[in-house]
């Protein structure tokens, strides 16, 4: 499985980014999808997830503000960012869960500024 991310980059606070996820197989679409960050010198945190069914799960700290959603038919995941905060700033991961394992993209820097 190859996941591959893109979107990120530099955006003042207040601003929206979109972050994408485009996978390669079509076991994208039975498995979980998950958007994690890591800021530097800071662990690897989930930010939300979304089931096949399209459930979804976000980490308290961007409820409200971040929205995850997927296209099945081009295999694809999304992160919408509003309202950013310069605590967002990360490196933006997405991973698909097979319940068993994780692969992971490659990372995405979003950076913003005050």
């Amino acid at each position: 499985v190859q996941l591959q991310a893109s979107g990120g980059g530099l955006v003042q606070a207040g601003g929206s980014l979109r972050l994408s996820c485009a996978g390669s197989r079509a076991t994208f679409n039975r498995n979980v999808m998950e958007w994690y960050r890591q800021a530097p010198g800071k662990q690897r945190d989930l930010v939300a997830s979304i089931t096949s069914s399209g459930s979804t799960n976000y980490a308290d700290s961007v409820k409200g503000r971040f929205t995850i959603s997927r296209d099945n038919a081009k295999n694809t995941l999304y992160l919408e960012m509003n309202s950013l905060k310069p605590e967002d700033t990360a490196v933006y991961y997405c991973a698909l869960n097979t319940g068993s394992y994780r692969f992971w993209g490659q990372g995405t820097l979003v950076t913003v500024s005050s």
